[in-house]
């Protein structure tokens, strides 16, 4: 079975175009996951339930579960973009 196809994407944010809602807690509504996907640079990603801290990169994307509060935090220069998926797309 392939992959699921994201129905929607972010553009692409840097350091200083990343929306000040996505640097502050923040959910994805029931049965929508996301892919935070790092294109250059470093990214810190907060789950606030359960709590867990995952420093992201060009080789290290972070899933978001449905209705998880969650932020993200740039770490220096970077680009990002997120997928947004109406089933798990690591399943």
């Amino acid at each position: 079975m392939n992959a699921p196809e994201p129905y929607k994407s972010t553009p692409v944010f840097d350091e200083n175009t990343l929306p000040a809602g996505l640097r502050k807690e923040h959910r994805t509504k029931a049965g929508v996951w996301g892919i935070i996907r790092v294109l250059e640079g470093r990214l810190r990603y907060r789950v606030l339930d359960p709590i867990t801290e995952t420093i992201l990169d060009p080789d290290h994307p972070g899933l978001v579960l449905p209705d998880q509060p969650h932020f993200v935090e740039p770490l220096g220069a970077m680009r990002m973009q997120v997928d947004f998926y109406d089933r798990n797309p690591s399943a």
